[in-house]
C-alpha cells in the first residue's frame, strides 16, 4: 500500500507540475535564488574586512616571499653579459672579449639611467669590493671605445655628425616622423632600419640603446647627438667582421671605413677596463656576476642560514661570518624563556584578581594595564635605567648587603636584562587571557572537590588547574608570537648577546638596505612560527585555547 501511496503521489506531482512560489517561479529555483542573495548579502558585508585583511597582511606576506628570491636586477641591467657569460666554461680564466664588450655596452646603458650603483649594490652583498667598483666605472666607462671614435673621425670627419648615424641606423618611418614633430613634443620611440641588425649587429644593437635611452633619460634628439663612444667600438668590431656587401644609404661612408679598420689602432676591450679599474681583470669579480645572474636565486636563504653560494657551489661561510642561526637559536631560546616567566608571574596574579571582589579586583586590573598607557621607549629606557651596574636595583642589593659594592650584577645589555624587561612589557599579555578564563570557572568546584576529602593542593591541581588550561594556551600564543618578534626592547637593553633576528632584520631593512637578505630572514623566523604553532596544536590543541 505504501509503496502504490507513493508512485500516486509522483503521477500526481507530474500531472500538477512543480510547486511554484508567490511569484510564479517554481519553489526550488526561488529558494536557491534566495539563498544567493543572502550569500552576496553577508560577503558584500565581509568585502571591506577581507580587503583590508589582503592589503595590509597577505600582500606584504607575499612581497616579502618575493624579495627573497629576485634577483632580476643583475639580468635586467647587464643583460647581454649574462649571455655571453653563459658560454664562460673556463672560469679560472677571464672572459673573452665578447663579454668584456657586452659589458661596455650594457654598462654605458645602465650609467646613463644611473643604475649601475643598484647592480653593484646587490653584488657587494656576495663580493666586498663590487659597489666600489661598479661606482668607479661608471665614471670611466665614457672612455671605453674612445679610441677608436678618434680614429673614425680622424678617417673621415662625417663620422662625428649626429645625421650621419642617423641616415646609417634609423628607419625612414621614423626619420619621417621625427621630422614632423613639434619642437616641445616627445619623439617617436626610435626604430632601426631594416637589414641594418644583420649587416652590423653590434652597432646597431649598441645605437639604438644609444637613441632610446637619451630620449628617455635626458630628453634629447639622436639626430643633434653624437653617439657614445661605445656604439664606436661596436661599429669597429662589426666592421672587423665584415659588412656583407651593404648598399643601403651611407653604403660608400661605411665600405671605406671598412678597408680602414683593420689598420686602426686597437686596444682590447679588458685593458680599456682594466684602466678604469684593475678589478677588472679578475676573475673573482666575473665569477659573482655569472654566479648571480638568473632571475631568481637562493642566494639570500643560504646567507640566512651562514651559507654562501659561490660558482663552485654552495659552501659554509667564514667561521666569523657566521652568525644567523645562533641568532634564530638564541630568538626561539628567549622567547621561550620570556613566555615561561610571564607564566610565572601572571598565573598567581590572574588567579588573585578572579577571586577578589570585584571592586578591589577591578582596580588591581587597572595596575594590569596601566603599562599599555605608557610609551613603549620609555618603559625601555626606565629598565636601562633600572637595571645598570649604579642603577636603583644594584644600589638596593648592595643597600641590603645581598651584593658586595665591588661585585655588583651585571643585569643590563645581555640576554637577562632583555628577559627582564620583555617580561615586564608583555606579562600584561598573559594575565589578561589566564583572568578571562579563570572568571568563567565557578568557585563551586573547588568547594565540592574539598567538601569530598580533597586537599587545598589537590583540589587546585586536579580541579581547578585543567578549567584554566585555555587561558594558559592563549597566553603563552600571544606572549611568544609577540616576542619573537620584538626589537626595540632587545635593541636597548640587550647589547651584544641579547639581541633577536629581528634587530638584523631591521638593520638590513633600514641601514644595509639587504632588502632580499631581510626578507630571506623574515620567511625563515615565519616559517619556525608556523611550525612551532602546529606542534604546539599537535601536542596541547589549538581548541583547547580560549580567550573566556
Amino acid at each position: 500500500m505504501g509503496r502504490a501511496a507513493s508512485d500516486a503521489r509522483k503521477l500526481d506531482a507530474v500531472a500538477t507540475g512543480p510547486m511554484l512560489a508567490a511569484d510564479g517561479r517554481p519553489l526550488k529555483a526561488s529558494l536557491n535564488r534566495a539563498l544567493r542573495a543572502q550569500k552576496l548579502r553577508a560577503l558584500a558585508l565581509i568585502a571591506p574586512l577581507l580587503l583590508f585583511i589582503l592589503v595590509t597582511f597577505i600582500a606584504p606576506i607575499a612581497d616579502m616571499l618575493f624579495r627573497s628570491v629576485e634577483n632580476q636586477i643583475v639580468s635586467e641591467t647587464l643583460p647581454r653579459t649574462v649571455i655571453a657569460l653563459e658560454d664562460w666554461q673556463e672560469t679560472s680564466q677571464l672572459p673573452g672579449e665578447d663579454a668584456y664588450a657586452a659589458l661596455a655596452y650594457d654598462f654605458m646603458e645602465a650609467a646613463e639611467r644611473r643604475e649601475h650603483t643598484r647592480v653593484g649594490s646587490r653584488l657587494n652583498y656576495e663580493t666586498t669590493g663590487m659597489s666600489s667598483l661598479f661606482r668607479q666605472s661608471g665614471r670611466g666607462i665614457d672612455d671605453v671605445g674612445e679610441i677608436y671614435a678618434d680614429q673614425f673621425v680622424a678617417l673621415n670627419p662625417a663620422w662625428e655628425e649626429p645625421a650621419t648615424w642617423v641616415a646609417l641606423m634609423a628607419s625612414e618611418r621614423w626619420q619621417a616622423e621625427a621630422a614632423e614633430t613639434e619642437t616641445d613634443t616627445a619623439l617617436p620611440r626610435f626604430e632601426l632600419a631594416p637589414g641594418i641588425a644583420d649587416v652590423l649587429p653590434e652597432t646597431a644593437d649598441a645605437y639604438r640603446s644609444f637613441a632610446r635611452t637619451i630620449m628617455s633619460e635626458d630628453e634629447d634628439d639622436p639626430r643633434a647627438e653624437e653617439p657614445w663612444n661605445t656604439v664606436y667600438l661596436a661599429l669597429y668590431r662589426d666592421l672587423l667582421a665584415g659588412t656583407g656587401g651593404y648598399d643601403g644609404p651611407q653604403a660608400a661612408l661605411l665600405n671605406e671605413a671598412a678597408t680602414a679598420v683593420p689598420v686602426f689602432e686597437a686596444v682590447s676591450v679588458q685593458a680599456q677596463f682594466a684602466d678604469i679599474n684593475e678589478d677588472w681583470a679578475d676573475t673573482e669579480v666575473w665569477e659573482t656576476i655569472e654566479a648571480f645572474s638568473d632571475p631568481y636565486t637562493a642566494g639570500y636563504f643560504l646567507a640566512a642560514i651562514d651559507m654562501q653560494l659561490t660558482p663552485d657551489g654552495i659552501e659554509a661561510q667564514p667561521e666569523e661570518q657566521q652568525i644567523y642561526i645562533l641568532l634564530f637559536q638564541r630568538t626561539i631560546f628567549m622567547s621561550l624563556m620570556i613566555t615561561f616567566s610571564c607564566i610565572l608571574l601572571g598565573y598567581p596574579i590572574a588567579y588573585l584578581l578572579s577571586n577578589l571582589p570585584m571592586r578591589t579586583s577591578n582596580l588591581l586590573l587597572i595596575l594590569v594595564l596601566l603599562p599599555f598607557w605608557t610609551s613603549l621607549l620609555v618603559r625601555t629606557s626606565a629598565w636601562k635605567v633600572l637595571l645598570q651596574q649604579e642603577g636603583v636595583i644594584n644600589d638596593i642589593l648592595v643597600w641590603i648587603g645581598l651584593v658586595a659594592d665591588d661585585a655588583r650584577l651585571q643585569l643590563i645589555n645581555n640576554q637577562l636584562g632583555t628577559i627582564i624587561a620583555m617580561t615586564h612589557i608583555l606579562l600584561p599579555f598573559m594575565i589578561l587571557p589566564l583572568y578571562s578564563v579563570m572568571k568563567t570557572i565557578p568557585p563551586s568546584y573547588v568547594r565540592a572537590a574539598k567538601s569530598l576529602g580533597a586537599t587545598d593542593w589537590t583540589a587546585f591541581w586536579r580541579v581547578y588547574f585543567p578549567q584554566s588550561v585555555p587561558g594558559i594556551g592563549a597566553g603563552c600564543i600571544l606572549v611568544f608570537i609577540l616576542a619573537i618578534g620584538y626589537y626595540i626592547t632587545p635593541e636597548l637593553v640587550g647589547g651584544r648577546t641579547g639581541t633577536f633576528i629581528s634587530n638584523r632584520i631591521a638593520f638590513h631593512i633600514s641601514s644595509s638596505l639587504n632588502w632580499g637578505l631581510a626578507a630571506a630572514l623574515g620567511s625563515i623566523l615565519l616559517a619556525l612560527v608556523l611550525a612551532l604553532y602546529w606542534l604546539y596544536d599537535r601536542i596541547v590543541g589549538i581548541d583547547n585555547v580560549k580567550l573566556g
